[in-house]
C-alpha cells in the first residue's frame, strides 16, 4: 500500500478521542518506519484532525508526508490547518496539484485564503483555476484583504435570507447550508440590494411562528464590522458585547461574510504570541518557523541594543569603584536588586501590554492603571525590602548596611514598576507598537535605575557602613 490511499481508509466521521501522548508518539514512528499501514491506519482513524496535525507536526517532515497522505480529503483538509510552517510547506510542495485542489475545497473559504496565499503565486494560481468557479472567486476576493482585518479573517459561508421571507424559509436555509457550514449560530437578513439589515439568532426562529416575517423579528441593531476593521478591534468587539458572530460588510452597509468566534480564538492566540514575542526581543513561532540564522538576524538588533544600555550599567558601576571597594559586600546584592526590579518592571509592562490590547486599559486615562500599579508595587517592594534588608543586616552585621539595601530594594521596584506601567501608555499615545517598548530596552534601563540608587545611597552612607 502506497501512502495515496482510498478515500475510504479512514472513517470521515472521527469518534473516541484518543490522548497524544509520547506513548503514542513512539509507536507511531515506529509504525512510520516500518511502512505498518494497517496498524497505522487504526491509529489514526480515532483521532481528530486536530489531533492529526499535532501528530504530524512531531515527525520528521518526511514522515509528516507519507502520514499526510494517508488521509481522506476532509480529514486532510482539517490537519493541513494545524500544521506549522515547515511542515505544511513541505506537504503542500509534495501533494499532487489535484489533490491539493481538492483537500483546498473542503475547506471553509476563510481557511482556503490563508492556506493559498502560503502557496507560491504559480502554485496558487492552478489551483485556483481548478477549483469550483464560486469557491475560487470567493478566494480570490478574501485574498484582497489585509490578513490583520475583518476581511482578511471573515468567512464568505453563511445564512442569508431576504427581508420579506418568512421564519419557515429561514429555518429552511439553515437546514440546507448546516451540512456544508459549522457553526452556523445567525441568520442574516438583508434587502434586495445585499444591503445588511439586521440579523436572527437560530433560537429565535423557534419561537415564533413559520409564517411571520423575518424582517419582524430581526435585531435591527446587530453589530457590524467593515472590511478594513483591525482584527484585534474586532476581538475586542466580541468580547465587549459577548457575541460569537459577526457580519461583515462594505462603507455602504452591503453584506459580504461574517466572522465566529473560533476565528477571535485564533486572533487572540495570534496576538498573544506577538504581544509576548515582542515583549522578549523575539518573534512569534520562532522555534519552529524560521531557520537558525533568520532567527538571529530578528534577534540581534535587541541584543545589541541591550548589550549598549548595560554598558551604560558598566559605566555607572565604574563611576562608584571607591565606594566598592570600601565595601565589597555591596556588589553581591546589586544583582539581586537589579533582577527583582526589572522583573516587576516587565510584569507591569506586560499586564498594560496586554490590558491594551485587549481594551481593559485606556491609556487615555493613564491614572488608573497608574494608581493601581503604584500599590501593587509599593506591596511588593516593601515586602522585597524588608526581606532583603534582614539579609543584608545578617550578613553584613550592621544594621545601617540593611537598611541601605532594603532601602534601595524598595525605591528600584517602585520605579521599575512605574515605568513599566507607564512606557506603554506613552508608546500607544504616539502611536507605536507598546509591545515593542516593553522589551529587553526596558529591562535594560530598569537595571541602570536599580544600579544608580542603589549605590547612590551606599556613597552617602558610607562613612558608617
Amino acid at each position: 500500500m502506497t501512502p495515496e490511499t482510498s478515500e475510504n481508509e479512514i472513517p470521515q466521521e472521527t469518534g473516541e478521542v484518543l490522548e497524544v501522548d509520547d506513548e503514542l508518539m513512539q509507536d507511531i514512528e515506529e509504525l512510520v518506519r516500518s511502512k505498518s499501514d494497517y496498524l497505522l491506519l487504526n491509529i489514526i482513524q480515532d483521532l481528530r484532525p486536530e489531533d492529526i496535525g499535532h501528530i504530524i507536526n512531531r515527525l520528521t517532515p518526511e514522515e509528516g508526508v507519507y502520514v499526510f497522505g494517508m488521509l481522506p480529503n476532509t480529514v486532510a483538509s482539517g490537519a493541513l490547518l494545524e500544521l506549522d510552517e515547515i511542515h505544511r510547506e513541505i506537504i503542500t510542495t509534495r501533494l499532487p496539484q489535484e489533490r491539493l485542489t481538492e483537500i483546498v475545497g473542503e475547506m471553509d473559504s476563510d481557511d482556503a485564503a490563508d492556506v493559498v496565499g502560503e502557496l507560491t503565486e504559480e502554485r496558487a494560481e492552478s489551483v485556483l483555476e481548478t477549483m469550483n468557479v464560486e469557491e475560487s472567486s470567493q478566494v480570490e476576493e478574501l485574498l484582497r484583504y489585509d490578513e490583520n482585518t475583518a476581511g482578511g479573517i471573515m468567512a464568505k459561508e453563511m445564512a442569508v435570507v431576504q427581508k420579506n421571507d418568512t421564519v419557515k424559509k429561514a429555518i429552511s436555509v439553515v437546514r440546507k447550508l448546516a451540512r456544508d457550514i459549522k457553526n452556523i449560530y445567525n441568520v442574516f437578513v438583508v434587502d434586495e440590494n445585499g444591503i445588511l439589515l439586521g440579523a436572527i439568532a437560530l433560537q429565535d426562529l423557534l419561537l415564533y411562528t413559520p409564517n411571520k416575517r423575518v424582517q419582524k423579528i430581526m435585531d435591527a441593531g446587530y453589530k457590524t464590522v467593515t472590511t478594513d476593521v483591525d482584527q484585534e478591534e474586532v476581538a475586542r468587539l466580541f468580547s465587549k458585547y459577548d457575541i460569537v458572530s459577526l457580519p461583515v460588510t462594505d462603507t455602504a452597509g452591503k453584506l459580504l461574510g461574517r466572522i465566529t468566534v473560533d476565528d477571535i480564538v485564533d486572533v487572540l492566540e495570534e496576538e498573544h504570541e506577538e504581544d509576548v514575542a515582542r515583549i522578549t526581543g523575539s518573534v512569534s513561532g520562532a522555534t519552529t518557523q524560521h531557520s537558525p540564522v533568520h532567527m538571529a538576524v530578528l534577534r540581534l538588533p535587541w541584543v545589541l541594543m541591550t548589550l549598549f544600555l548595560q554598558l551604560i550599567a558598566g559605566v555607572v558601576v565604574h563611576a562608584f569603584d571607591q565606594t566598592l571597594s570600601q565595601v565589597i559586600l555591596l556588589a553581591s546584592f546589586m544583582p539581586i536588586i537589579s533582577a527583582i526590579s526589572g522583573n516587576t518592571g516587565l510584569q507591569s509592562a506586560a499586564l498594560i501590554v496586554r490590558g491594551i490590547a485587549t481594551g481593559q486599559v485606556d491609556y487615555r486615562r493613564w491614572w488608573q492603571p497608574l494608581r493601581r500599579q503604584m500599590i501593587t508595587t509599593f506591596i511588593v517592594g516593601g515586602a522585597c525590602g524588608i526581606a532583603l534588608g534582614c539579609i543584608g543586616w545578617l550578613w553584613h552585621g550592621t544594621p545601617l548596611f540593611g537598611v541601605v539595601v532594603g532601602s534601595s530594594m524598595f525605591i528600584s521596584v517602585n520605579f521599575s514598576g512605574i515605568i513599566g506601567t507607564v512606557t506603554p501608555m506613552i508608546s500607544r499615545s504616539l502611536g507605536f507598537d507598546p509591545a515593542i517598548t516593553a522589551g529587553p530596552f526596558e529591562t535594560a534601563f530598569q537595571d541602570i535605575i536599580g544600579i544608580t540608587v542603589f549605590l547612590s545611597l551606599a556613597t552617602l552612607m558610607l562613612q558608617w557602613l
